[in-house]
């Protein structure tokens, strides 16, 4: 796959490193009202900038809940204190994947960098009861909302009327993501308050990312009722962008594991493609052919950029429309 060019600058963050929690680069405010606990949270990884930019947007423009509690996380800054745009992935964390790490065991052993961090934010994410997760993507692509499987964040995602594509999944056999961590991953009976998101705004390096980033947090805020009769129009005017004209829920059957380094695509695959025919070979895993396992499969992610042992190198789906 040939690399995007990466036209998105950094944002100066120092102004908004400390937090106001004692947790380096954690913002929380409470309205002192009833309501929801609503966590954003950005650079989850390190050359993921989107997030950041429109977390730095609500705190410059001084967004406050009107009801329940607002907390804006800046995650991995270790990983982002490391960004060069020669190298970005390079940043995408330090030990390992911070968005792997949200398993209890994990995260009391404290063994890297990204766990010692999963840890000191652990207890924000466990307060809180609806997150939006945002994130960018190793390719160009359409923008992404992940919902788990819980039908609840389906039919938030629905509501939100944007982005096109929804992604129902079961998250990563190499770890725990923060959006599935505790009452976010228990099923729609157990915890039917909660509402947990991740949306992939678009490529890393791609300035339309920001634009998404803070088109999600507007309507996120909005659906949680935090945001005061008339503050998106007087401080976050132009954040919101059109509705999409409609919705797929694609549904995440399995997902593709690189066995090495060397796993390679039969084509440029950029994500979103339906693959017409079963059996259709679109990979080679280590010597074995990778081949769509029904007709009209939707090719979920595609990227060879952090392909090794254990890595998800694509997801497998079928598509319906939401209405």
């Amino acid at each position: 796959m040939n690399t995007p060019a990466f036209e998105l600058a950094p944002p100066d963050l120092s102004a908004w490193r400390a937090g106001n929690t004692g947790t380096e680069g954690v913002w929380s405010f409470d309205s002192g009202r009833p309501g929801p606990h609503v966590m954003l949270s950005a650079l989850v990884h390190g050359n993921e900038l989107c997030g950041a930019w429109a977390l730095r947007g609500l705190l410059e423009a001084g967004v406050r809940p009107a009801r329940g509690t607002l907390t804006l996380a800046f995650c991995n800054l270790e990983a982002f204190d490391r960004f060069d745009v020669r190298d970005h992935d390079a940043s995408r964390f330090v030990d390992e994947d911070l968005n792997r790490q949200w398993l209890p065991a994990r995260m009391a052993e404290g063994g890297t960098r990204e766990r010692r961090r999963a840890a000191a934010l652990q207890a924000f994410v466990a307060r809180a009861d609806w997150l939006l997760d945002l994130h960018s993507m190793h390719e160009s692509g359409a923008p992404l909302a992940l919902t788990g499987l819980q039908a609840r964040n389906l039919a938030l995602a629905r509501q939100l009327r944007t982005p096109a594509h929804v992604v129902v999944d079961a998250g990563h056999q190499d770890g725990v993501r923060m959006r599935d961590f505790g009452r976010f991953g228990a099923p729609d009976a157990q915890a039917p308050d909660t509402r947990s998101l991740l949306v992939e705004c678009g490529f890393h390096g791609d300035p339309a990312s920001v634009a998404v980033a803070r088109d999600q947090c507007v309507r996120f805020l909005d659906a949680a009722g935090l945001l005061a009769p008339g503050a998106e129009a007087s401080q976050l005017p132009g954040w919101r962008q059109p509705d999409a004209p409609h919705q797929w829920a694609l549904h995440v059957t399995g997902p593709v594991v690189a066995r090495s380094a060397r796993f390679r695509f039969t084509e440029a695959f950029t994500g979103l493609e339906v693959i017409a025919k079963a059996g259709t070979v679109i990979g080679d895993n280590d010597g074995e052919p990778v081949a769509t396992p029904y007709d009209d499969c939707v090719l979920v992610m595609p990227s060879t950029r952090q392909a090794r042992a254990g890595v998800t190198v694509v997801r497998f789906a079928r598509r319906t429309l939401l209405r």
